[in-house]
Order: C-alpha cells, then sequence, then structure tokens
C-alpha cells in the first residue's frame, strides 16, 4: 500500500514537473490519509474484505468484458491525475482555491460512501464474482441504490481534477465513470443469473446509481 501512495505522489509531480503543487500536495495528502483508515479499519475488523479488495486488476477478472474494462479503467485512472500534472506545468486551465478545497471535500464525501459500503458488504470485492457464501444486501447504502460503491467512487472521480486545480481533467473522469457504468450493468447482468434474490432486490430498489434518477 505504501509503495501505491508512492506511485500515485511521483505520476502526480512528475506530470507537473514541480513539487510547488499545493492542489497536488494536498489532493495527495487527503487520499493517502482515506487509504490508510479505510485499510488499517478493516485490517482489524473485516479482514477477509481486504483479502477480496486485494485480488484486483484485469488479471483477477475470470471474465474477458471485466478484464477490458478494469484494462481501461486502470488507464484512465492515471490520466485522471496525469493530465492535471501536466495542467499545471503548462497552465491550459485554472481552478480557484476554493473549489479546490470543496473537492477534496468532495473526494472525503466518496470516500465516507465506499466506507459504509463496505461495513455493510463483506463481499464487496474487487472482481465481479459470487462466492458459496454470499447472499444479496439490501441494507445501509444499498437500500438507496444498488451500486453505492460505484455512487461514491464518482463523486470522488470528478472532485479529483477540480482537488487539482484542473478543469482539463474532468474528461478523464467523466470517462471513467462511464467506464463504471459499463462494468455495473455487466455485473448486474451476472448477479441476476448467479446470486439468489438479486432479482427480487432489483425489483425493490430502483436506482442503481443516483437516488431518483438512475
Amino acid at each position: 500500500m505504501l509503495q501505491f501512495q508512492i506511485f500515485v505522489a511521483v505520476i502526480i509531480f512528475v506530470s507537473a514537473w514541480s513539487l510547488r503543487f499545493w492542489q497536488g500536495w494536498l489532493f495527495w495528502l487527503v487520499f493517502s490519509v482515506l487509504v490508510w483508515w479505510i485499510s488499517l479499519y478493516f485490517l482489524r475488523h473485516d479482514p477477509d474484505l481486504i483479502a477480496r479488495r486485494m485480488k484486483a486488476g484485469p488479471s483477477a477478472e475470470q471474465r474477458t468484458t471485466q478484464k477490458f474494462v478494469q484494462a481501461l479503467a486502470i488507464i484512465l485512472a492515471a490520466a485522471l491525475v496525469v493530465v492535471p500534472g501536466l495542467d499545471h506545468h503548462f497552465g491550459w486551465s485554472s481552478v480557484s482555491a476554493p473549489i479546490s478545497l470543496i473537492a477534496d471535500a468532495m473526494v472525503v464525501l466518496g470516500f465516507a460512501i465506499i466506507f459504509q459500503v463496505f461495513k455493510a458488504n463483506s463481499f464487496a470485492a474487487s472482481t465481479i464474482k459470487v462466492e458459496a457464501e454470499q447472499r444479496v444486501i439490501s441494507t445501509g447504502p444499498y437500500a438507496m441504490v444498488r451500486h453505492p460503491m460505484y455512487s461514491g467512487a464518482s463523486i470522488a472521480l470528478i472532485a479529483t481534477p477540480l482537488a487539482l486545480g484542473s478543469l482539463c481533467g474532468l474528461p478523464a473522469a467523466l470517462l471513467l465513470i462511464a467506464v463504471l457504468v459499463v462494468r455495473l450493468l455487466d455485473e448486474e447482468r451476472y448477479l441476476a443469473a448467479n446470486l439468489a434474490g438479486y432479482d427480487s432486490y432489483r425489483s425493490k430498489v430502483r436506482f442503481r446509481l443516483v437516488p431518483m434518477i438512475w
């Protein structure tokens, strides 16, 4: 995990080609604290969840569609911080300091939602599969939307380029959210076919990602 945090810092500041990038430092600090806090909490309270989350990436997926989706998501996730770094270096766009600070708060909100998802669902793995003892979760954030982890992630994704002081990074965020939508639609088809009770849950919770909208 430490190596990942270092990697994130490297791609932010190398792309910006400067350490005088306060938005980069603040975002990296917020992101790192959230990742460490959530990881350490569940290492203590639900180590099985952490084990499931560690099996991630294209090679961990069982189905070809999801292998492609994961590979594309990795590329776009890198662009999400590289483009703002380049934007800082070349001065393509700018975001006011208050907007960047609000965006950092949105990143915290997104991770807070993901934290609640993990508390509600120990089977929230990084890959799409159904385990023998898995059941449908309909409480907590799952009572509002069927894919609350993606809802929280979408908030954090939209906020990330703004937190880094960039408007140019927003297309990467929107494309990454589009990839999440493709993933969740495929995931729903898989769960409907393989997880008992999921169709009944879908009939009760109508919205996939955004309450009252979709």
